[in-house]
């Protein structure tokens, strides 16, 4: 099971020095991963905790991508139909070409009515429009010259296509990873809670002869019980989950995420060996 963590992009830890410093830490503890958070429009009763302050996800993947050199960059989730199709793509190749291919691409159709509001999206036609977009990303990677509103393009730099996580629970969720995802990529840490869906998305992958999905868990482990964590870690990886990503809450310095990360990865290594 690879392990990455979360940077937080938005509130105060979202300052350039201290995103960077905690993006630094995570490499050097020997993480997998790192994963930021999309929020667009933060209403003022709901901004709590960020204060409004949210940095683009892919933006600053981009910036962390030229300042690491071997962690994996990941979108916890990107929501899809927030956004106009080929911009998006467009910020999404880029990105998985100038990192050298370590994308991770977690996506998802959104929830906050204010956001959508804002955007001018109905919100009830998210999965329709997360659905688009999914078939868009599927022929833009797949060849050069693409057709958008009946008008022929050529989709460079086309790099390799980064593994697509589909984000949510419940049964858009899952039928969603199976039709155009690498990997399901739910909410939460509990193993009792994720093994009834993650065997029912097996089951499903395998009836269809299609490659088992990944499993990407995002979620919390206690952090002041070792013991506990590593349990945890080791039911999560017997369930079916391939990644574990830890929230990490709001640190306040870089030494307090730099210590989630190492503890992070000194679990992972016990659990290996």
């Amino acid at each position: 099971m690879q392990l990455g963590i979360v940077v937080r992009n938005f509130g105060p830890q979202s300052e350039p020095d201290l995103l960077v410093a905690c993006a630094r830490a995570a490499e050097v503890a020997g993480l997998e991963s790192l994963w930021v958070a999309d929020h667009l429009a933060i209403p003022p009763e709901d901004a709590e905790g960020s204060n409004g302050r949210y940095l683009d996800p892919l933006a600053t993947l981009a910036h962390l991508a030229a300042l690491t050199e071997r962690i994996r960059l990941g979108t916890g989730v990107l929501i899809l139909p927030y956004r106009p199709a080929l911009p998006t793509l467009k910020w999404i190749a880029s990105v998985q070409e100038l990192s050298r291919e370590r994308l991770l691409l977690g996506v998802g159709v959104g929830w906050m009515g204010a956001e959508f509001r804002a955007l001018g999206v109905d919100r009830s036609r998210r999965g329709a429009l997360t659905d688009a977009m999914l078939e868009a990303f599927r022929c833009c990677f797949a060849s050069d010259t693409v057709e958008m509103n009946g008008q022929p393009l050529l989709f460079r730099p086309r790099p390799k296509a980064p593994p697509l996580f589909v984000g949510g629970g419940g049964e858009h969720a899952l039928e969603r990873t199976l039709r155009f995802g690498d990997g399901w990529m739910p909410m939460g840490a509990d193993p009792v809670a994720l093994e009834k869906p993650i065997a029912q998305l097996q089951r499903r992958a395998e009836a269809m002869g299609r490659t088992t999905p990944e499993v990407v868990a995002m979620g919390a482990l206690p952090l002041d019980a070792p013991d506990q964590a590593r349990a945890q870690l080791s039911q999560l990886s017997q369930i079916g989950v391939t990644r574990f990503v830890l929230g990490t809450g709001r640190y306040g310095d870089v030494e307090a995420f730099r210590r989630s990360a190492e503890d992070l990865a000194n679990w992972g290594a016990a659990l290996s060996s």
